[in-house]
């Protein structure tokens, strides 16, 4: 997934990146990155890769970095669309080579900033060119259950469904509609991607990966202080909105344990704690991502100094 900084490339234009699970302290470690920077005669700003931060409608619930919290470094892509419209990570892709090359133009060093694996992925790396799926395709596979899905990609494209986690339905559901739609395994596809960057700047990665039960613990604190700094009230601006429940923006992390309490599904006490349980889900399966899917070269720091001193040693050179 990228090309990390090695001393050949040193000629391309620099793109740093930060990355790791919610809550272990990347947006104020991107602050920190570009302060340094500024102080050595470089300017930086900050590129959200986050997939609930591109929404206007979750300021709160998604943690977005505020004005405070920004310190005057500029932040790109934070509340960039409105919750009508679905960010796909093509789509996030499309806007973040953009702004990479407005800032490489004005000779600003961009900081990549985020969680979400598949929107680095895609814009590293590139996208399968897979077609269109045809719409009755769609809704033949969007109505069968997981297991239906499972059963079905095991038959027409064994590869896909050995590779896939048994539980992850959206990628089986996805799997099966390329294969039926195009006749061609997925994986086939996946070896044709295109329009990624990794190969066209000097790439200065770095993970961020604290200890497992200091990020649980920052989780469920986040989560507490997020209901008391209006989380609730920002959930229920979005459900006036009437949206489609299907958008991400009402799928994201605490949006729909929310819901349930303003529907009087449950009681507050019950809202938190499974608020807080899917937040420390979420940051599980990052974490695991982010160990195991980048590449071995990209450093894995446990604490925001270590990551920042990877950083700079290459950086400040």
């Amino acid at each position: 997934m990228g090309k990390e900084y090695s001393p050949e490339n040193e000629a391309k234009r620099p793109l740093a990146l930060i990355a790791g699970p919610t809550a272990s302290g990347k947006s104020d470690s991107a602050v920190e990155l570009a302060l340094a920077l500024s102080q050595a005669g470089k300017r930086a700003a900050v590129i959200n890769a986050d997939s609930a931060q591109v929404y206007s409608d979750l300021q709160i619930i998604s943690a977005r970095p505020k004005p405070q919290d920004m310190r005057g470094v500029e932040h790109l892509l934070y509340g960039a669309w409105n919750g009508a419209t679905a960010c796909s990570a093509a789509d996030w892709a499309d806007a973040a080579k953009l702004e990479i090359a407005r800032l490489h133009g004005e000779g600003i060093i961009p900081i990549l900033c985020g969680g979400t694996g598949m929107y680095l992925r895609v814009l590293l790396d590139g996208i399968a060119p897979v077609p269109p799926i045809p719409s009755e395709i769609r809704e033949q596979v969007r109505v069968l259950t997981g297991a239906e899905a499972r059963l079905a990609l095991e038959r027409e494209d064994a590869e896909a469904a050995e590779r896939l986690a048994p539980r992850d339905t959206g990628r089986t559901m996805r799997a099966l509609e390329v294969v039926r739609a195009t006749g061609r395994p997925i994986s086939e596809w996946q070896k044709e991607k295109t329009g990624g960057i990794g190969g066209d700047v000097s790439l200065h990665a770095a993970l961020l990966l604290p200890p497992r039960d200091d990020i649980y613990e920052r989780c469920n604190n986040r989560f507490r202080i997020m209901v008391d700094r209006g989380a609730v009230e920002e959930v229920r601006a979005l459900l006036a909105r009437d949206l489609d429940p299907s958008l991400p923006v009402r799928r994201a992390i605490g949006v729909p344990e929310i819901t349930a309490f303003l529907n009087a599904e449950i009681g507050e006490a019950e809202m938190i704690a499974k608020g807080q349980q899917a937040t420390r889900n979420y940051a599980k399966r990052q974490y695991t991502w982010f160990r195991q899917q980048p590449p071995e070269g990209w450093p894995r720091c446990t604490s925001r100094q270590d990551l920042l001193a990877a950083l700079r040693e290459t950086l400040l050179l």
